[in-house]
Formats: C-alpha cells, structure tokens, sequence
C-alpha cells in the first residue's frame, strides 16, 4: 500500500473496516498495515490530504490496538462486538447505516457505559508490580509477581519475545533506560538486573549490594547512572555501564525505602519510605539535602519529580498526596484528598500541569497539579489495587498496573486532560530536553 493507494480507500468509509477486516486475519499484515500508516503520517501531502489521512490512521491504529485480540480470535467480531463498542462518534461506524441497530440495542441492555475510557486490557499471569513506556512510546515493560517480566508493542499488545527470566524472586520495579536500549530490573531476590530492551538478554551479572528486597529503580536522565532503593532502608547509585556501586549507600530512612527518582537534571534523587518522610539527596556527593520532608501521616509509597524539576509529588498510606517545593521542602498547598485506601503511585503529566495517583481503592484519579483539586471523576476498571501508574509521553493516554494480573491503557475524557499537539515504574520515561 502506498500513499495515493491509501487515498483511494479512503472514498468509502466502510473501507477502513475492510481494511481493518483483513489486516487483523494474520497479525503481519496488521503489523504491516500499522507501519504504512505511520509512514503515510510523515508524508508531505497537501493539508487536506494530510489531515483526512492523518485521522483515518489514527482511528485504524487506536481500534486495532484496542479490538485487535479478540478479533484475530473471530473476524465477525469487528462487525457484532469492536465496532459497537467503539467511540459513538467515530468514523468506524460511518457508512454502517442501521446495520448496528440491533447490536447497539444488545450493549444499552448489558447496561455498557458509552462513556468508558478503557481502551485497552493487557494479560499477566501475575500480580503487576511496575511498567514503563519505552521513550519512544512504542514497548511496555511491566515486572510482576511472577519472578519475570514483559515487554509489550504498545500498539498491538502483543508481547514481545518471551518474557525475560533472570529474577529469582518477584519483579518489584523496571525501568528502561533514556535512550530505549536498556532496561533494568529491581526484585525481591535482593539484585538489579540490566537487559537489552531488544534482544532481552541479561547484559551483565546482577548488581548486588542491598540486603533485603528491591522495591525501586531508575535510570538517570543521562543513562549514565542507576539509583535503587531497597527495603534495607538504604539507597544506591550504581554505574550502569560497569554495574560498579558508586560511593557508599545512602543512609537516612529508619524504614525502608520504598520509591526513588532522579530529578529531571540529574543533580538529586528523592525518596519515600514507610518512616513516613521524603528525603532529597545530592546525587554526585550521596548527603542528604535539607531536612526529610514531613507530612504525611503513614508509609509513603510513592515519589516523583515534576518535569522541571521544581516540585516533587507523593502518595501515601495515609490516602492523600502531596506535593512538595523541591528546594525548600516545603509543603505546597493542602493534601490532594479523594481516594479511599492508600495510595501507591503517582506521576506528574509531561507538561507538569496534571497529576495521576493510582490506590488499593482499586480507582486511578487526575488532580490538576496547580490547584490540587481532581479532575473529572475517577477510573474505574482495576478489580484490586492498582500499583503503578503514569502518563504516557504525548499526555493523552493514562497507563495502570495491578494487582488483578492486569494493565489498562485509558483515554481521559476531553478535558481531563489537555490535548497535546504533538504526536509523539510505573513511570514513563521522557526523553530529557533540561
């Protein structure tokens, strides 16, 4: 298919069904259909063009990614379930005249909720523990609780590979590294493990050095460095080309630690424990900067730097969030406070203007970062506590992992989150610009 053979499929709406039909009978061509597509939204065509070829993709990348398992398993699908259940107002259904009559009267009945936000459900085979997104937004990883971890095509939801075994104890945390080549792994076997994000293959011999179960790692935003935390109470800085620990651990936490993230500069790290405090630490000395930050009245689970650096925000035992002034330590308005149960993780948006928290009450919530005040209502789909959650790099999309063996891929409603204009642990990683 090339660019003017895509023009001409698009004089009939009912095309893209077609398309779509026959693509999703052998996954390569799918694959196929979805590479032509991005290609064809590079092309420099005429705005018109461009505009009707660039939504036409759009709608036939999302439905696959979304509906693609279930029809590969039947075809007939795409007609009686994937189109149904796709946006009322998509161009999918274009040309389907009363052909969905029936079908659509069937899903009012299930009692569907056409405003759902779910668009996409991934199988572990464990309780997931971490994801990220790979900087280019196309892989998932996701650690679990079954001594392995995955990577996923995110547009597909296929898993690519088989999954990655190297762990001998439950898969806490993952990352991949800034440039996408790298992934390391913390476990509760007591060792951080690097990978190759494209062959899957161990890279060097586990990193050792804590003495109780990994809980957190990250990447620098260089790729140069690794920091852990662990449930030793102590943090670490690893060289991640050697493997080398960098200096001595650093110690403050009386409890142990259990979130870390490098700030978008490089220059600190910070850290939740259940001691209940944050700690912001200098990241080339290993001391400690100021005094731990205090607040929260339970285990902080949960830790993260906005974009720029300029706030750190936190979710708590305690059911709240916080967000902090990152050079002073200060408190930035009062707790964000709406869900019901603890809250295990939270990510600031790309942009710095949003918040997402995930908790064992099973929700996902978005708090607008200025005001602390929730944004639209909360997700709701997760049948167990929900561990790792974050936004994808072009902000339109909120990625959860729980502990009902599951990640969900969600579009907020308009509003929730503000439209980007560019098209491009859990924590996505963004490529760095600071």
């Amino acid at each position: 298919m090339n660019v003017h053979g895509a023009v001409a499929e698009m004089g009939s709406r009912s095309s893209l069904l077609r398309c779509i039909d026959v693509a999703l009978a052998d996954i390569t061509i799918a694959k196929r259909f979805i590479h032509v597509g991005q290609q064809i939204q590079n092309e420099d065509l005429a705005d018109d063009w461009q505009g009707h070829l660039n939504a036409f993709f759009e709608v036939a990348q999302e439905f696959i990614r979304n509906f693609g398992p279930v029809i590969a398993q039947s075809v007939p699908h795409i007609y009686l379930s994937a189109v149904p259940f796709s946006q009322e107002d998509s161009m999918l259904r274009w040309g389907c005249g009363g052909e969905l009559k029936k079908v659509l009267e069937y899903k009012r009945e299930l009692g569907w909720d056409k405003t759902s936000r779910l668009t996409v459900i991934y199988k572990h085979t464990a309780s997931v523990s971490s994801i990220a997104l790979s900087p280019d937004g196309t892989h998932i990883v996701s650690g679990s609780g079954g001594k392995t971890f995955c990577i996923w095509n995110a547009t597909t939801g296929e898993a690519v590979g088989t999954p990655l075994d190297g762990h001998t104890d439950w898969v806490r945390s993952a990352a991949f590294s800034p440039d996408g080549t790298k992934i390391v792994s913390g476990s509760g076997d007591e060792t951080i493990c690097i990978w190759d994000a494209r062959t899957g293959k161990a890279v060097s011999t586990p990193l050792e050095g804590h003495t109780d179960s990994i809980s957190s790692v990250a990447f620098s935003p260089d790729g140069t460095y690794i920091v852990s935390g662990s449930n030793d109470e102590t943090i670490r800085i690893w060289d991640a080309a050697t493997g080398e620990a960098v200096g001595t651990p650093l110690e403050g936490h009386d409890d142990q630690v259990n979130s870390v993230a490098f700030s978008p500069d490089g220059r600190q790290i910070a850290s939740g424990s259940n001691d209940e405090t944050i700690c912001i630490w200098d990241a080339a000395t290993g001391e400690s900067v100021g005094t731990p930050l205090e607040g929260h009245t339970d285990w902080v689970k949960s830790v993260a730097f906005s974009p720029d650096g300029t706030y750190i925000v936190s979710g708590s035992d305690d059911k709240t969030i916080r967000i902090w002034d990152a050079a002073t330590g200060e408190s930035v308005g009062t707790p964000l406070e709406g869900h019901t149960s603890w809250v295990r993780s939270v990510a600031f948006s790309p942009d710095g203007t949003k918040i997402v928290s995930g908790s064992d009450d099973k929700t996902i919530r978005i708090w607008d970062a200025a005001t602390g005040k929730a944004v639209g209502t909360s997700l709701e789909g997760h049948t167990s506590w929900v561990n790792s959650v974050a936004f994808s790099p072009d902000r339109r999309q909120i990625v959860s992992g729980s502990d009902n063996q599951t990640i969900h891929i969600w579009n907020p409603a308009p509003g929730e989150i503000v439209e980007s204009t560019s098209v491009g642990c859990i924590f996505f990683l963004i490529p760095s610009h600071k």
